[in-house]
């Protein structure tokens, strides 16, 4: 069986370093020739929670050869059109693509290559590109152990298809099948609005973020509109990690202090992560803000919910893209903090 990763970047590198030890006929497939050039003469390097390097294959997109049994998606959801343009020749009417991306990209992946191609998944470690071939595991091994993955079928059915993706992707990390994956989709998609998109837009690691009480309090509310937004979409969300992602949803009367022990416990174990989207701010690339928090807002708006937190962080980090200028955590504080008062939060 012939596997692919599209996309070697920090968690990608991973993913191909860690099928590759375990045995997979395996390319991992970048668009950056610098980064193929040194997973090819380097192998693939984890440090952090791992320090290990793996020899790997890695190509370009325009030297894939034949067709791959199992692609991982792995890119920017900025670069699908490109990507799965260029996929396209190599898939047979058999593969399987399963996106591991952030997000909500089941329907419009499933729109390049066909449905009856597409699975889905979401990942619960997260990892910082370091340099050309070598990726930062920040996560604890405990959370790649125990929740590494999370695949399903778009319709909730269980297929022999998902059986094989596990048995593969358990030479990663811990691997589960779900019947509900757009409920935990959204809630992956409540983690990454949280503290990636807060993170971004402070230009600051996830534990800063939740060692400010000002930033929580922002933060609480960003959650509390995903919660809602879902809800306004027909979707409650599902367990992850082990934990009730509804019970972020902010009542009458409570504030983010009485949250706090929900957030450390699931939060504390990724404090060292420093989110996707910061990393392309610093390397002055486009972010997929609009894939994250604005996925939130755009589907606010189409159900008549607000979603101010949300916009403002999109804003926030729209504008470090167009300026390529990195935020500030003191100044853009203040604009949330501003936020909340200007919308009696």
């Amino acid at each position: 069986m012939t596997m692919a990763v599209m996309g070697a970047g920090s968690l990608g590198i991973i993913v191909g370093a860690l099928l590759a030890r375990g045995g997979q006929d395996v390319v991992l497939i970048d668009a950056d020739e610098k980064n193929v050039d040194a997973l090819n003469t380097k192998g693939a390097r984890i440090a952090g929670s791992l320090d290990i390097a793996v020899p790997v294959r890695a190509v370009v997109p325009a030297q894939m050869q034949g067709i791959y049994d199992i692609v991982f998606l792995l890119t920017k959801q900025t670069y699908n059109e490109a990507a799965l343009t260029a996929l396209l020749p190599h898939l047979g009417p058999d593969s399987t693509v399963c996106t591991l991306q952030n997000g909500i990209p089941e329907e419009s992946v499933a729109a390049r290559v066909g449905i009856t191609r597409t699975i889905g998944g979401t990942v619960g470690f997260g990892a910082t590109w370091r340099e050309p071939g070598v990726s930062v595991l920040t996560s604890s091994l405990e959370a790649l152990k125990n929740f590494g993955f999370d695949i399903g079928e778009i319709d909730g059915r269980v297929t022999p298809r998902l059986h094989k993706v596990k048995d593969v992707l358990s030479a990663v990390g811990g691997c589960q099948i779900v019947d509900n994956l757009m409920p935990i989709r959204w809630s992956k998609l409540l983690m990454n609005a949280t503290f990636s998109g807060v993170s971004a837009a402070l230009g600051c690691l996830f534990g800063d973020v939740l060692d400010d009480p000002r930033a929580m309090r922002f933060l609480s509310h960003i959650a509390d509109e995903t919660i809602r937004v879902a809800r306004a979409n027909g979707v409650r969300l599902a367990e992850m990690q082990g934990e009730d992602m509804e019970l972020l949803e902010l009542l009458p009367g409570e504030t983010v202090d009485d949250k706090m022990a929900f957030y450390r416990r699931v939060w504390s174990r990724h404090a060292k992560l420093k989110a996707s989207m910061l990393q392309d701010l610093e390397k002055g690339r486009k972010t997929e803000i609009n894939q994250i928090n604005g996925y939130v807002c755009q589907k606010g708006r189409a159900a008549g919910v607000t979603t101010p937190c949300n916009d403002l962080v999109v804003e926030l980090v729209s504008e470090a893209e167009t300026t390529k200028t990195l935020p500030s955590f003191d100044a853009n504080l203040e604009r949330m903090t501003a936020c909340l008062e200007r919308n009696a939060l």
